[in-house]
Protein backbone atom coordinates (compact mmCIF):
# COMPACT_ATOMS: atom_id res chain seq x y z
CA UNK A 1 0.00 0.00 0.00
CA UNK A 2 3.00 2.34 1.19
CA UNK A 3 5.07 2.02 -2.08
CA UNK A 4 1.40 2.35 -4.42
CA UNK A 5 0.77 5.35 -2.50
CA UNK A 6 4.78 6.83 -3.10
CA UNK A 7 4.28 6.03 -6.56
CA UNK A 8 1.37 7.88 -7.02
CA UNK A 9 2.96 10.97 -5.27
CA UNK A 10 5.97 10.70 -7.67
CA UNK A 11 3.71 12.88 -10.16
CA UNK A 12 3.23 15.33 -7.23
CA UNK A 13 6.78 15.66 -6.28
CA UNK A 14 8.27 15.90 -9.80
CA UNK A 15 5.10 18.83 -10.23
CA UNK A 16 6.15 20.76 -6.91
CA UNK A 17 9.96 20.28 -8.13
CA UNK A 18 9.39 21.60 -11.73
CA UNK A 19 7.04 24.25 -9.90
CA UNK A 20 9.72 26.15 -8.30
CA UNK A 21 11.97 25.98 -10.57
CA UNK A 22 9.36 27.60 -12.99
CA UNK A 23 7.90 30.17 -10.06
CA UNK A 24 10.50 32.92 -10.80
CA UNK A 25 10.38 32.68 -14.75
CA UNK A 26 7.76 35.92 -15.31
CA UNK A 27 10.33 37.92 -13.18
CA UNK A 28 13.79 36.95 -13.81
CA UNK A 29 13.83 39.82 -16.68
CA UNK A 30 14.06 42.26 -13.81
CA UNK A 31 15.00 40.17 -10.61
CA UNK A 32 18.73 40.27 -9.50
CA UNK A 33 21.09 40.35 -6.28
CA UNK A 34 22.73 42.83 -5.25
CA UNK A 35 24.68 44.02 -1.92
CA UNK A 36 23.20 47.23 0.15
CA UNK A 37 26.80 48.87 -0.83
CA UNK A 38 25.52 48.44 -4.62
CA UNK A 39 22.15 49.61 -4.21
CA UNK A 40 23.25 52.84 -2.63
CA UNK A 41 25.76 53.36 -5.42
CA UNK A 42 22.38 52.61 -7.92
CA UNK A 43 20.34 55.53 -6.50
CA UNK A 44 22.51 58.41 -8.39
CA UNK A 45 22.90 56.01 -11.55
CA UNK A 46 18.97 55.82 -11.60
CA UNK A 47 18.58 59.66 -11.03
CA UNK A 48 20.67 59.81 -14.29
CA UNK A 49 18.94 57.08 -15.79
CA UNK A 50 15.77 59.11 -15.38
CA UNK A 51 17.24 62.59 -16.20
CA UNK A 52 18.03 60.58 -20.06
CA UNK A 53 15.28 59.39 -20.67
CA UNK A 54 13.08 62.22 -20.47
CA UNK A 55 15.30 63.94 -22.26
CA UNK A 56 13.86 62.21 -24.96
CA UNK A 57 9.96 63.07 -24.53
CA UNK A 58 8.72 64.63 -27.09
CA UNK A 59 11.84 64.30 -29.18
CA UNK A 60 11.75 62.34 -32.94
CA UNK A 61 13.93 59.86 -31.39
CA UNK A 62 13.28 55.72 -32.47
CA UNK A 63 11.06 54.45 -29.86
CA UNK A 64 13.10 50.95 -29.32
CA UNK A 65 16.28 53.10 -28.19
CA UNK A 66 13.58 54.96 -25.05
CA UNK A 67 12.31 51.23 -24.51
CA UNK A 68 15.84 50.13 -24.31
CA UNK A 69 16.96 52.65 -21.90
CA UNK A 70 13.57 52.34 -20.16
CA UNK A 71 13.99 48.23 -19.99
CA UNK A 72 17.41 49.32 -17.76
CA UNK A 73 15.73 51.63 -15.59
CA UNK A 74 13.19 48.76 -14.61
CA UNK A 75 16.36 46.47 -13.80
CA UNK A 76 17.96 49.24 -11.96
CA UNK A 77 14.89 49.60 -9.95
CA UNK A 78 14.14 45.91 -9.18
CA UNK A 79 18.28 45.74 -7.58
CA UNK A 80 17.47 48.39 -5.44
CA UNK A 81 16.51 48.00 -1.93
CA UNK A 82 13.06 49.13 -0.06
CA UNK A 83 14.47 52.97 0.97
CA UNK A 84 16.13 53.46 -2.51
CA UNK A 85 12.77 52.65 -4.28
CA UNK A 86 10.93 54.97 -2.38
CA UNK A 87 13.54 57.75 -3.47
CA UNK A 88 12.53 56.83 -7.01
CA UNK A 89 9.57 56.93 -6.68
CA UNK A 90 9.37 60.05 -4.37
CA UNK A 91 11.50 61.43 -7.21
CA UNK A 92 9.29 60.63 -10.24
CA UNK A 93 6.05 62.27 -7.97
CA UNK A 94 7.72 65.96 -7.66
CA UNK A 95 10.36 66.49 -10.37
CA UNK A 96 8.24 64.88 -13.16
CA UNK A 97 4.69 66.00 -11.97
CA UNK A 98 2.71 67.91 -13.81
CA UNK A 99 4.37 72.11 -13.70
CA UNK A 100 1.88 73.95 -12.44
CA UNK A 101 3.38 77.22 -13.41
CA UNK A 102 3.26 76.67 -17.26
CA UNK A 103 -0.42 75.29 -16.54
CA UNK A 104 -1.21 78.57 -15.23
CA UNK A 105 0.20 80.30 -18.65
CA UNK A 106 -1.55 77.78 -21.04
CA UNK A 107 -4.63 78.89 -19.44
CA UNK A 108 -4.05 82.00 -19.43
CA UNK A 109 -3.58 82.36 -23.45
CA UNK A 110 -6.99 79.85 -23.67
CA UNK A 111 -8.69 82.63 -21.36
CA UNK A 112 -7.55 85.25 -23.71
CA UNK A 113 -8.30 84.15 -26.46
CA UNK A 114 -11.59 85.13 -28.72
CA UNK A 115 -14.33 82.58 -28.38
CA UNK A 116 -14.99 82.74 -32.34
CA UNK A 117 -10.84 82.08 -33.09
CA UNK A 118 -11.74 78.71 -32.89
CA UNK A 119 -9.13 77.14 -34.18
CA UNK A 120 -6.87 78.98 -31.83
CA UNK A 121 -8.87 78.28 -28.91
CA UNK A 122 -8.71 74.41 -30.45
CA UNK A 123 -4.43 74.94 -30.32
CA UNK A 124 -4.73 76.23 -26.57
CA UNK A 125 -7.03 73.50 -25.57
CA UNK A 126 -4.77 71.05 -26.81
CA UNK A 127 -1.84 72.56 -25.34
CA UNK A 128 -3.53 72.88 -21.73
CA UNK A 129 -4.61 68.88 -21.93
CA UNK A 130 -1.06 68.11 -22.57
CA UNK A 131 -0.06 70.23 -19.69
CA UNK A 132 -1.63 68.10 -17.53
CA UNK A 133 -0.44 65.02 -18.10
CA UNK A 134 2.24 64.35 -15.78
CA UNK A 135 6.13 63.57 -17.91
CA UNK A 136 5.87 60.07 -15.65
CA UNK A 137 2.35 59.18 -17.65
CA UNK A 138 4.61 58.79 -20.40
CA UNK A 139 7.17 56.93 -18.82
CA UNK A 140 4.61 54.50 -17.56
CA UNK A 141 3.43 53.92 -20.97
CA UNK A 142 6.82 53.35 -22.67
CA UNK A 143 7.40 50.87 -19.90
CA UNK A 144 4.21 49.36 -20.46
CA UNK A 145 5.28 48.16 -24.02
CA UNK A 146 8.20 46.27 -22.71
CA UNK A 147 8.19 42.24 -21.94
CA UNK A 148 6.86 41.98 -18.84
CA UNK A 149 6.66 45.72 -18.49
CA UNK A 150 2.70 45.60 -17.51
CA UNK A 151 3.79 43.14 -14.61
CA UNK A 152 6.27 45.64 -13.64
CA UNK A 153 3.89 48.40 -13.64
CA UNK A 154 1.72 46.71 -10.97
CA UNK A 155 4.71 45.83 -8.69
CA UNK A 156 6.03 49.08 -8.97
CA UNK A 157 2.07 50.34 -7.79
CA UNK A 158 2.38 48.22 -5.08
CA UNK A 159 5.63 50.05 -3.67
CA UNK A 160 3.73 53.13 -4.46
CA UNK A 161 0.33 52.23 -2.35
CA UNK A 162 3.07 51.14 0.50
CA UNK A 163 4.72 54.49 0.15
CA UNK A 164 1.64 56.39 0.65
CA UNK A 165 0.65 54.44 4.14
CA UNK A 166 4.50 55.38 5.39
CA UNK A 167 4.26 59.16 4.40
CA UNK A 168 3.24 61.68 7.23
CA UNK A 169 4.16 64.98 5.29
CA UNK A 170 0.27 65.69 3.67
CA UNK A 171 1.90 67.67 0.68
CA UNK A 172 4.10 64.65 -0.24
CA UNK A 173 1.27 62.54 0.29
CA UNK A 174 -0.50 64.36 -2.65
CA UNK A 175 2.07 63.95 -5.05
CA UNK A 176 2.72 60.68 -4.13
CA UNK A 177 -1.16 60.03 -4.49
CA UNK A 178 -0.83 61.89 -7.42
CA UNK A 179 1.26 59.46 -9.23
CA UNK A 180 -0.83 56.34 -8.16
CA UNK A 181 -4.14 58.04 -9.75
CA UNK A 182 -2.26 58.08 -12.98
CA UNK A 183 -0.86 54.60 -12.21
CA UNK A 184 -4.37 53.34 -11.30
CA UNK A 185 -6.20 55.09 -13.95
CA UNK A 186 -3.63 52.93 -16.89
CA UNK A 187 -3.84 49.59 -15.17
CA UNK A 188 -8.06 50.41 -15.14
CA UNK A 189 -7.77 50.57 -18.63
CA UNK A 190 -4.92 47.73 -19.47
CA UNK A 191 -6.81 45.41 -17.09
CA UNK A 192 -10.46 45.86 -19.11
CA UNK A 193 -12.10 43.01 -18.48
CA UNK A 194 -12.52 43.02 -22.32
CA UNK A 195 -8.44 41.83 -22.47
CA UNK A 196 -8.91 39.01 -19.64
CA UNK A 197 -9.08 35.45 -20.23
CA UNK A 198 -11.44 32.96 -18.02
CA UNK A 199 -9.45 29.76 -17.08
CA UNK A 200 -10.88 26.84 -15.54
CA UNK A 201 -7.78 24.83 -13.29
CA UNK A 202 -8.24 20.96 -13.07
CA UNK A 203 -5.27 18.85 -11.93
CA UNK A 204 -4.14 18.89 -15.54
CA UNK A 205 -3.54 22.29 -15.81
CA UNK A 206 0.24 23.20 -15.38
CA UNK A 207 2.22 22.70 -12.76
CA UNK A 208 3.34 26.36 -12.00
CA UNK A 209 -0.51 27.63 -12.65
CA UNK A 210 -1.43 25.02 -10.09
CA UNK A 211 1.82 26.05 -7.55
CA UNK A 212 0.07 29.59 -7.88
CA UNK A 213 -3.26 28.87 -7.58
CA UNK A 214 -1.88 27.00 -3.91
CA UNK A 215 0.33 29.61 -3.03
CA UNK A 216 -2.16 32.59 -3.36
CA UNK A 217 -4.94 30.99 -1.90
CA UNK A 218 -5.26 33.19 1.61
CA UNK A 219 -8.51 32.56 3.01
CA UNK A 220 -8.29 28.24 3.37
CA UNK A 221 -4.61 27.46 2.84
CA UNK A 222 -3.61 25.00 1.12
CA UNK A 223 -2.70 21.82 3.52
CA UNK A 224 -0.58 19.69 0.37
CA UNK A 225 -0.91 18.57 -2.91
CA UNK A 226 -3.77 16.41 -2.13
CA UNK A 227 -5.62 18.97 -0.51
CA UNK A 228 -4.95 21.33 -4.18
CA UNK A 229 -6.21 17.81 -6.37
CA UNK A 230 -9.39 17.72 -4.65
CA UNK A 231 -10.09 21.37 -4.72
CA UNK A 232 -9.76 21.53 -8.88
CA UNK A 233 -11.78 18.06 -8.97
CA UNK A 234 -14.95 16.70 -9.08
CA UNK A 235 -17.31 18.79 -7.06
CA UNK A 236 -15.35 21.88 -7.45
CA UNK A 237 -14.49 24.18 -9.57
CA UNK A 238 -11.57 26.76 -9.84
CA UNK A 239 -11.27 29.81 -12.19
CA UNK A 240 -8.98 32.30 -12.93
CA UNK A 241 -8.45 35.84 -14.78
CA UNK A 242 -5.49 36.03 -16.82
CA UNK A 243 -3.83 38.54 -18.76
CA UNK A 244 -2.04 38.65 -22.30
CA UNK A 245 0.54 41.13 -20.73
CA UNK A 246 1.17 38.78 -17.57
CA UNK A 247 1.51 35.31 -18.85
CA UNK A 248 0.73 32.05 -16.54
CA UNK A 249 0.27 34.60 -13.83
CA UNK A 250 -3.53 34.16 -12.20
CA UNK A 251 -4.98 37.59 -11.53
CA UNK A 252 -8.08 36.56 -9.70
CA UNK A 253 -8.79 33.18 -8.54
CA UNK A 254 -12.02 31.85 -7.98
CA UNK A 255 -13.09 28.38 -5.78
CA UNK A 256 -16.58 27.02 -6.09
CA UNK A 257 -18.41 24.16 -4.31
CA UNK A 258 -21.19 22.36 -6.33
CA UNK A 259 -23.58 21.35 -3.04
CA UNK A 260 -27.06 19.85 -3.28
CA UNK A 261 -27.76 22.64 -0.77
CA UNK A 262 -26.13 26.49 0.47
CA UNK A 263 -23.16 24.91 3.44
CA UNK A 264 -23.57 27.06 6.56
CA UNK A 265 -19.65 25.97 7.53
CA UNK A 266 -16.33 24.86 5.35
CA UNK A 267 -17.28 21.54 7.26
CA UNK A 268 -20.90 21.44 5.43
CA UNK A 269 -19.46 21.83 2.25
CA UNK A 270 -16.81 18.74 2.51
CA UNK A 271 -20.60 16.80 3.72
CA UNK A 272 -22.19 18.37 0.90
CA UNK A 273 -19.99 16.10 -1.38
CA UNK A 274 -20.43 12.93 0.92
CA UNK A 275 -24.11 12.76 1.03
CA UNK A 276 -24.18 13.59 -2.60
CA UNK A 277 -21.76 10.27 -3.49
CA UNK A 278 -23.29 8.85 -0.65
CA UNK A 279 -19.21 7.24 0.11
CA UNK A 280 -16.65 9.88 1.58
CA UNK A 281 -13.66 7.81 0.09
CA UNK A 282 -15.37 6.88 -3.42
CA UNK A 283 -12.78 8.57 -6.24
CA UNK A 284 -14.98 9.52 -9.26
CA UNK A 285 -14.16 11.82 -12.91
CA UNK A 286 -15.82 14.82 -13.97
CA UNK A 287 -17.56 12.79 -16.40
CA UNK A 288 -19.25 10.82 -13.45
CA UNK A 289 -20.69 13.27 -11.43
CA UNK A 290 -24.71 13.51 -11.55
CA UNK A 291 -25.88 16.87 -12.41
CA UNK A 292 -29.07 16.05 -11.38
CA UNK A 293 -27.60 15.78 -7.13
CA UNK A 294 -26.35 19.67 -8.12
CA UNK A 295 -28.77 22.45 -6.94
CA UNK A 296 -26.09 25.18 -5.12
CA UNK A 297 -22.95 26.93 -6.68
CA UNK A 298 -21.04 28.10 -3.52
CA UNK A 299 -17.89 30.54 -3.95
CA UNK A 300 -15.84 30.12 -1.06
CA UNK A 301 -12.82 31.70 -1.73
CA UNK A 302 -12.12 34.59 -4.05
CA UNK A 303 -8.68 36.11 -3.75
CA UNK A 304 -7.41 39.44 -5.96
CA UNK A 305 -3.53 38.36 -6.47
CA UNK A 306 -1.70 41.33 -7.36
CA UNK A 307 -1.68 44.28 -4.86
CA UNK A 308 -0.99 46.64 -7.55
CA UNK A 309 -4.67 46.10 -9.31
CA UNK A 310 -6.27 47.42 -5.73
CA UNK A 311 -9.11 49.61 -6.51
CA UNK A 312 -9.56 47.97 -9.91
CA UNK A 313 -12.59 45.19 -9.84
CA UNK A 314 -12.07 42.39 -11.29
CA UNK A 315 -13.37 39.78 -9.03
CA UNK A 316 -16.97 40.75 -9.33
CA UNK A 317 -16.89 39.91 -13.33
CA UNK A 318 -14.79 36.97 -12.99
CA UNK A 319 -18.20 35.97 -10.42
CA UNK A 320 -20.27 36.76 -12.87
CA UNK A 321 -18.63 34.56 -15.83
CA UNK A 322 -18.02 31.66 -13.92
CA UNK A 323 -22.19 31.88 -12.63
CA UNK A 324 -22.81 31.57 -16.45
CA UNK A 325 -20.50 29.12 -16.77
CA UNK A 326 -21.34 26.45 -14.16
CA UNK A 327 -25.30 27.24 -14.68
CA UNK A 328 -25.00 26.21 -18.37
CA UNK A 329 -23.25 23.43 -17.34
CA UNK A 330 -25.36 22.21 -14.49
CA UNK A 331 -29.16 23.55 -15.51
CA UNK A 332 -30.61 21.87 -12.23
CA UNK A 333 -28.81 24.82 -10.07
CA UNK A 334 -31.22 27.38 -8.34
CA UNK A 335 -28.66 28.50 -5.48
CA UNK A 336 -26.18 30.60 -5.98
CA UNK A 337 -23.97 31.99 -2.80
CA UNK A 338 -20.61 32.49 -1.14
CA UNK A 339 -19.62 30.99 1.99
CA UNK A 340 -17.64 34.53 3.46
CA UNK A 341 -14.94 35.53 5.87
CA UNK A 342 -15.52 38.54 7.95
CA UNK A 343 -12.17 39.84 8.03
CA UNK A 344 -11.32 42.08 11.13
CA UNK A 345 -14.20 41.41 12.87
CA UNK A 346 -12.70 40.44 16.25
CA UNK A 347 -10.41 43.58 15.73
CA UNK A 348 -13.34 45.96 15.60
CA UNK A 349 -15.38 43.45 18.69
CA UNK A 350 -12.36 44.51 21.27
CA UNK A 351 -12.51 48.32 19.51
CA UNK A 352 -16.28 48.28 20.71
CA UNK A 353 -15.48 46.27 24.43
CA UNK A 354 -13.06 48.82 25.23
CA UNK A 355 -15.13 52.03 24.63
CA UNK A 356 -18.19 50.32 26.52
CA UNK A 357 -19.26 46.57 27.17
CA UNK A 358 -22.79 47.31 26.60
CA UNK A 359 -21.84 47.68 22.71
CA UNK A 360 -21.77 43.70 22.93
CA UNK A 361 -23.29 42.18 26.52
CA UNK A 362 -26.53 43.10 28.03
CA UNK A 363 -26.17 43.61 31.85
CA UNK A 364 -27.14 39.62 33.00
CA UNK A 365 -24.54 38.48 29.81
CA UNK A 366 -21.63 40.22 31.28
CA UNK A 367 -22.18 39.33 35.07
CA UNK A 368 -22.42 35.53 33.46
CA UNK A 369 -19.36 36.23 31.40
CA UNK A 370 -17.74 37.29 34.98
CA UNK A 371 -19.00 34.01 36.23
CA UNK A 372 -17.62 31.79 34.05
CA UNK A 373 -14.16 33.55 33.32
CA UNK A 374 -14.18 33.05 37.40
CA UNK A 375 -12.30 37.43 36.49
CA UNK A 376 -13.27 40.68 37.60
CA UNK A 377 -11.28 42.00 34.70
CA UNK A 378 -14.31 40.78 31.61
CA UNK A 379 -12.29 42.60 28.96
CA UNK A 380 -8.63 41.52 28.97
CA UNK A 381 -9.57 37.73 30.18
CA UNK A 382 -11.79 37.66 27.22
CA UNK A 383 -9.27 38.94 25.00
CA UNK A 384 -6.94 36.85 26.14
CA UNK A 385 -8.93 33.65 25.27
CA UNK A 386 -10.22 34.90 22.07
CA UNK A 387 -7.18 35.23 20.82
CA UNK A 388 -6.38 31.80 20.21
CA UNK A 389 -8.68 29.04 19.20
CA UNK A 390 -8.68 27.12 21.89
CA UNK A 391 -12.16 28.54 23.64
CA UNK A 392 -13.71 26.44 20.65
CA UNK A 393 -13.68 23.94 22.60
CA UNK A 394 -15.23 24.81 25.75
CA UNK A 395 -18.99 24.09 25.34
CA UNK A 396 -20.34 26.24 28.03
CA UNK A 397 -18.22 29.36 27.05
CA UNK A 398 -19.31 28.74 23.24
CA UNK A 399 -22.58 28.42 23.77
CA UNK A 400 -22.75 31.41 26.26
CA UNK A 401 -20.93 33.75 23.36
CA UNK A 402 -22.73 32.36 20.65
CA UNK A 403 -25.80 34.91 20.77
CA UNK A 404 -23.91 38.37 21.82
CA UNK A 405 -21.24 38.08 19.14
CA UNK A 406 -23.65 36.95 16.41
CA UNK A 407 -25.85 39.91 17.17
CA UNK A 408 -22.68 41.75 17.22
CA UNK A 409 -21.70 40.49 14.44
CA UNK A 410 -24.75 41.68 12.70
CA UNK A 411 -23.97 45.04 14.00
CA UNK A 412 -21.06 45.19 12.34
CA UNK A 413 -21.52 43.80 8.29
CA UNK A 414 -25.33 45.50 8.37
CA UNK A 415 -24.51 48.91 10.39
CA UNK A 416 -21.14 49.86 10.39
CA UNK A 417 -20.11 52.00 7.40
CA UNK A 418 -17.69 53.63 5.69
CA UNK A 419 -19.12 56.57 3.79
CA UNK A 420 -21.91 55.37 3.17
CA UNK A 421 -20.86 51.63 2.48
CA UNK A 422 -20.06 48.90 4.62
CA UNK A 423 -17.18 48.63 6.50
CA UNK A 424 -16.09 45.09 6.02
CA UNK A 425 -14.57 44.91 2.79
CA UNK A 426 -15.95 41.95 1.59
CA UNK A 427 -19.25 42.64 2.65
CA UNK A 428 -18.54 45.64 0.58
CA UNK A 429 -17.48 43.44 -2.38
CA UNK A 430 -20.53 41.23 -2.57
CA UNK A 431 -23.09 43.94 -2.31
CA UNK A 432 -21.70 45.86 -4.79
CA UNK A 433 -22.34 43.09 -6.90
CA UNK A 434 -25.91 43.44 -6.13
CA UNK A 435 -25.66 40.00 -3.57
CA UNK A 436 -28.45 39.81 -0.75
CA UNK A 437 -26.68 39.44 3.03
CA UNK A 438 -28.40 36.28 3.50
CA UNK A 439 -27.42 34.39 6.62
CA UNK A 440 -24.70 34.94 9.71
CA UNK A 441 -23.16 31.52 10.77
CA UNK A 442 -21.81 30.36 13.94
CA UNK A 443 -18.62 27.85 14.15
CA UNK A 444 -18.86 28.11 10.46
CA UNK A 445 -14.38 27.74 10.71
CA UNK A 446 -13.33 27.17 13.45
CA UNK A 447 -9.60 27.02 12.30
CA UNK A 448 -7.33 28.88 13.82
CA UNK A 449 -7.42 31.10 10.97
CA UNK A 450 -11.19 31.67 11.20
CA UNK A 451 -10.98 32.23 14.81
CA UNK A 452 -8.24 34.26 14.88
CA UNK A 453 -10.59 36.83 12.30
CA UNK A 454 -13.74 36.51 13.14
CA UNK A 455 -14.58 34.18 15.97
CA UNK A 456 -15.47 31.27 13.58
CA UNK A 457 -18.23 33.22 12.63
CA UNK A 458 -18.73 33.21 8.38
CA UNK A 459 -21.70 34.48 6.52
CA UNK A 460 -23.56 33.48 3.33
CA UNK A 461 -24.10 36.60 0.53
CA UNK A 462 -26.78 34.75 -1.69
CA UNK A 463 -27.00 35.57 -5.27
CA UNK A 464 -30.23 36.09 -7.09
CA UNK A 465 -29.89 36.92 -10.61
CA UNK A 466 -32.96 38.43 -11.38
CA UNK A 467 -32.29 40.72 -8.47
CA UNK A 468 -28.61 40.93 -8.72
CA UNK A 469 -28.84 44.20 -10.84
CA UNK A 470 -31.54 46.50 -8.93
CA UNK A 471 -29.67 45.16 -5.29
CA UNK A 472 -26.69 46.46 -6.78
CA UNK A 473 -27.77 49.75 -7.76
CA UNK A 474 -29.56 50.83 -4.56
CA UNK A 475 -26.69 49.79 -2.59
CA UNK A 476 -23.95 51.81 -4.81
CA UNK A 477 -26.32 55.01 -5.53
CA UNK A 478 -28.42 54.95 -2.12
CA UNK A 479 -26.03 52.67 0.30
CA UNK A 480 -28.83 50.56 0.61
CA UNK A 481 -28.31 46.89 2.26
CA UNK A 482 -30.03 44.16 1.31
CA UNK A 483 -30.39 41.79 4.22
CA UNK A 484 -32.78 39.25 5.37
CA UNK A 485 -35.06 39.34 8.21
CA UNK A 486 -32.80 37.38 10.63
CA UNK A 487 -30.04 39.68 10.00
CA UNK A 488 -32.00 43.08 10.41
CA UNK A 489 -33.55 41.58 13.44
CA UNK A 490 -29.99 40.77 15.40
CA UNK A 491 -28.85 43.85 14.46
CA UNK A 492 -31.82 45.70 15.49
CA UNK A 493 -31.47 43.82 19.10
CA UNK A 494 -27.64 45.03 19.23
CA UNK A 495 -29.28 48.77 18.68
CA UNK A 496 -31.54 48.52 21.47
CA UNK A 497 -28.42 47.71 23.80
CA UNK A 498 -26.69 50.76 22.17
CA UNK A 499 -30.02 52.97 22.76
CA UNK A 500 -31.62 51.25 26.00
CA UNK A 501 -34.43 54.00 25.91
Amino acid sequence: MLRKLSFELLPIVYRYRLANTLKHNVKREYNGTSSALHAEANTLHVDEQLQEIFKFKDTKISNWIIENKAHALCISYTESNKDNRQWILRTLASRYAVQHNNICQVAKRLVCTESENERQMIVHERALKNILIPAYHWLFVIIGRLQHGVKFLVDLRTDVLQLISEVKDPDESLIVQQLNHTLRDLLLLWFSVGFLHMERITWESACDILQKVSDYEAIHPMRNWLDLKRRVGPYRRCYIFTHPSMPREPIVVLHTALCDVIPDSVKDIEEAETRILGSAKKYITFLEEDKSKIKAAIFYSIVSTQKGLQGIELGNYLIKEVISEITTEFPAIRQLSSLSPIPNFKTWLFDKLKQDMAFIFTTQEYQIAKDILQTKNLISTLKKILDTSLWTGDKQLSEFLKEPLLRACAWYLYKEKRRGYALNTVANFHLRNGAVMWRINWMADPSPRGVTNSCGIMVNYRYFLEDSEKNSRNYIEYFTINATEDITNLAKQAEKLRNPS
